[in-house]
């Protein structure tokens, strides 16, 4: 909120004159007030003072109360309408994931946090490196997928992933691992997940990630770069599970990037070798 948006602060644009009152000097007194009249009482100013001080405490308890009131982020006389804020993952009650399937987590909650914490997993799955071995990447489909979906997108998806052209243009071996001693990254960092839809067997999710891709090696014409991308999903509740029905991808948002300087080839490999990635889940 700026300074000059009504919140008594002043008038005017910001940065111009102020405009909403004026500060009075009061000179020491026995000369009288400058302003008229001579001195006044103060009989009942710490009545006022207390009642004050009282209201101000219980308007305090009350915004204490409101900031920390629990609940499905629906308010009472808003018809159920959600809250337009972002919010963050909280303690949920259910069990979290504890199956794992080719890898990936499975078997989420049938609830908006389970279908966020599945979007939030597949868009990992679906940005890895695994996309790029043929073998890994028919489980990490049948996986992600619902059933009829994947079958018929396995085969457009090892014409593109495969495509030996492809593959020498990001700098890959036709089989899609990296040249001799140098280390292929690919992977995603989701920041925050937005639920756009939900209806009980059904949900659209927004999962906004950033993405880490490039060859880190020492001859490397395809250095290892960040982007950020939202992937919004379609959800189907399946089997017990949320799969992909359908997905699109757009660039950003995308912050602006810090003075660093980049790592070397050999720190690189070393991180995306050392440090795993998180399993999303509540």
């Amino acid at each position: 909120m700026s300074l000059s948006d009504g919140g008594g602060y002043g008038g005017g644009e910001p940065g111009g004159p102020d405009t909403g009152g004026q500060t009075r000097t009061r000179l020491p007194d026995g000369g009288g007030d400058p302003y008229g009249g001579g001195r006044r009482t103060r009989t009942g100013s710490s009545s006022r003072n207390l009642i004050t001080i009282v209201g101000v405490v219980v308007l305090l308890i009350a915004a204490i109360a409101f900031a920390n009131r629990g609940g499905d982020g629906q308010g009472a006389g808003d018809g159920g309408a959600k809250e337009a804020d972002a919010r963050s993952t909280a303690p949920t009650g259910t069990k979290p994931v504890e199956g794992k399937n080719g890898g990936i987590a499975s078997g989420f909650a049938k609830t908006e946090q389970g279908a966020q914490s599945a979007a939030a997993n597949y868009a990992v799955a679906l940005n890895s490196d695994g996309m790029y071995a043929k073998d890994r990447r028919r489980t990490i489909v049948t996986t992600v997928y619902a059933p009829d979906v994947a079958a018929a997108r396995e085969s457009a998806l090892d014409q593109a992933y495969g495509n030996p052209k492809f593959l020498g243009r990001i700098g890959l071996k036709p089989d899609g691992r990296a040249p001799d001693g140098s280390t292929f990254v690919s992977r995603a960092n989701p920041v925050g997940t937005k639920v756009e839809k939900f209806s009980g067997t059904a949900a659209k999710v927004s999962v906004w990630y950033s993405a880490l891709f490039g060859i880190a090696g020492a001859d490397s014409k395809n250095p290892v770069a960040e982007g950020w991308y939202t992937n919004t999903f379609d959800l189907k509740w399946i089997d017990g599970d949320w799969k992909i029905t359908d997905f699109t991808q757009k660039d950003g948002p995308a912050p602006v990037g810090r003075d660093q300087t980049a790592s070397s080839a050999e720190e690189m490999s070393k991180a995306v070798q050392g440090f795993g990635g998180f399993t999303y889940a509540r």
